[in-house]
This record gives C-alpha cells, structure tokens and sequence, in this order.
C-alpha cells in the first residue's frame, strides 16, 4: 500500500510505482552507495504525471521543480504545534536554512488556513483525534480560490491518512497543504508515540518541500537509504495512532531523514535544470555526486540537525 503518496490532487504520479530492492551491504561501500543513490533519485524523482481528478481545469501548466518552495513561509493552522511537533519543526527548519540558504519563516495563524493571508506559504493544518475534513475542505477551497486552481467548487476532502500532504498548481502560483496529527502533551514520556510523530511530520515536510515520490521497498530490513522508501502494509483495520499502528508504521520506514535525504536536498537546491523530474536532474547528479556526498556527510555530522537526521537509517526496533 501506498501511504503518504505525495500526491498533486489533480495531477498524480503513476500508480505503478518501482519497487527498489537494494543489495546488500550498500550501505558500506561507496560504489554501491552511488549505484544505489542514482537509482533511488531515478526512482523518487523522475516520475510521468498524469490528470487524476475529474472537472480540474487541465489548461492550467504543471511545473516541478523542488527549490520552488525555497523561502516560502509555514503557516500553521488547527491546532497550536504541541512540544514534539515544536522540535521536529524547529528541526527542519534549520536544515532547510542550511540546505537552501533561506529561511524557513514559521508562524501560527489560528483556526482557519485563510488567515495565512495570500504570499508563498505551504500551509500546515495540525491536528489530534478524529481528521477534521471539514477544516480540510475549507482549507482546498481557500486555497482555490487564492491561487485560482481550478478545482471543482463545493468539494468535500478527508483524510486518507495522519499525514499526507497535496501540491496544487494554479494560475496564480502553486501551493502546498499538509495535513498531519499529532499526539498532544501526553507524548513527552512515550517513546513510540514521539517517534511517530517525528516521523509522519518528518515525511511530509520533506516531500513536499522536494516533491520526492514514495519508493516502495519489499525487503523489510533495520536499516534503510531513504525515508522516501517503505516496506507495503495493509493496516486499515488498525486505529490511526493506537501502539499496533504506530509500531507498524515505523517499522515499515526510517524514523528520520537518511544521508540520501539531505544528498538530494542539496541536489534539489543547487542542480541548474529546469524541473526535477526531467532526466536532466538525474545526469547532473551524476557529475556532481561526490560534491553532494560531502555537504550530506558534512550536514550529518552536525548536531544541530540530530532531531530530525539519523546517519544510521533506522526504522523502529523494538
């Protein structure tokens, strides 16, 4: 199953997505690591697009390049961010300072995303408990109407998981909404819920900030390359946010960004092409590889970043 499939509502990547397996021991060695890098940036960014959603006004250009959120602002709405959302945001924020070179201006608007006011701004919705897709949809509509997206009127949206996070392309900009729960004040002492969490916000931000695609991985191992990739679960019977859930999801995914992550952030940031999902972006990559090895290895192996970077790559273990 596809989770948090980083979705374009009116323009969704193919379905068919590559399952990457990776040899073993790639993590150890250089020549495998390169192998497996090109490959996973094969497969997370350069996808075909397709029109997904009925009565959009398909006249309206696509265009994707992951530095396009670069100084935007994070407006965050619903709830007010609770501590552990605080740090992981907190986190994030200043790796993409370091990344892109431009601040990541974060505020708390209040109830309702239109209070964001119209600038470059990807909004964030927090939220605890039940999905609030009433907020959801009143949040799309604003958004269509402020950036004329040309999104069917009068639509009601859910949530198809605690985290997801939908990229819309409009006549006057494009615009990021995420959607993700969070545990509250009762996680402080909870390991496994603050792990979570981290995670299903960790996940968003960086997809959306880098328009990477979920890269489904059938071995199931402790240690991964990407937070892009996840091991294929069926767990709609199993409440959102109870220990069963939470366990299954970060057994199935790396807890934090991996050293591939902050690699293809600083490829995003600086790569000369026009869109990253052009094949143009995967051949500069290729010539700039062991630049951009060094700034991840750099960016890893400072503390500042250790809430939301993990070198080892690990998923849940207990």
């Amino acid at each position: 199953m596809l989770r948090y499939l980083h979705v374009m509502p009116f323009v969704s990547a193919i379905l068919l997505t590559i399952a990457l397996t990776l040899p073993a021991g790639a993590a150890d060695s250089a020549t495998a690591d390169r192998a497996g890098y090109l490959a996973l940036a094969r497969t997370g960014w350069i996808y075909e697009l397709r029109a997904a959603m009925t009565r959009r006004d398909l006249s309206i250009p696509v265009h994707i390049n992951g530095r396009d959120f670069a100084g935007s602002a994070l407006c965050i709405v619903g709830e007010r961010p609770d501590p552990q959302t605080l740090a992981t945001l907190r986190g994030f924020s200043a790796l993409a300072r370091q990344v892109f070179g431009r601040p990541l201006p974060m505020r708390y608007a209040g109830p309702e995303a239109q209070l964001c006011g119209p600038r470059r701004t990807v909004v964030l919705r927090l939220y605890s408990g039940w999905p609030p897709n009433r907020a959801l949809s009143a949040d799309l509509d604003w958004l269509n109407a402020t950036y004329d997206l040309g999104l069917p009127r009068g639509r009601d949206y859910a949530a198809t998981s605690p985290g997801q996070a939908q990229t819309f392309f409009g006549r006057r900009g494009a615009a990021t909404h995420i959607l993700v729960q969070q545990g509250g004040e009762g996680t402080a002492n909870d390991p496994l819920a603050r792990s979570y969490f981290r995670s299903i916000l960790l996940e968003e931000m960086f997809q959306s900030f880098t328009f990477g695609m979920d890269v489904l991985a059938f071995h199931r191992s402790p240690r991964f390359l990407s937070k892009l990739q996840e091991v294929p679960l069926n767990i709609h019977r199993l409440p959102w946010g109870s220990a069963a859930f939470m366990r299954a999801l970060l057994r199935s995914n790396p807890q934090r960004l991996c050293a591939f992550d902050v690699f293809m952030m600083y490829a995003v940031a600086q790569a000369p092409v026009d869109q990253t999902t052009d094949p143009a972006f995967l051949d500069w990559i290729e010539t700039r590889f062991d630049r951009l090895d060094a700034q991840a290895r750099d960016t890893l192996a400072d503390p500042r970043f250790s809430e939301v970077l993990d070198p080892e790559c690990r998923a849940w273990s207990e």
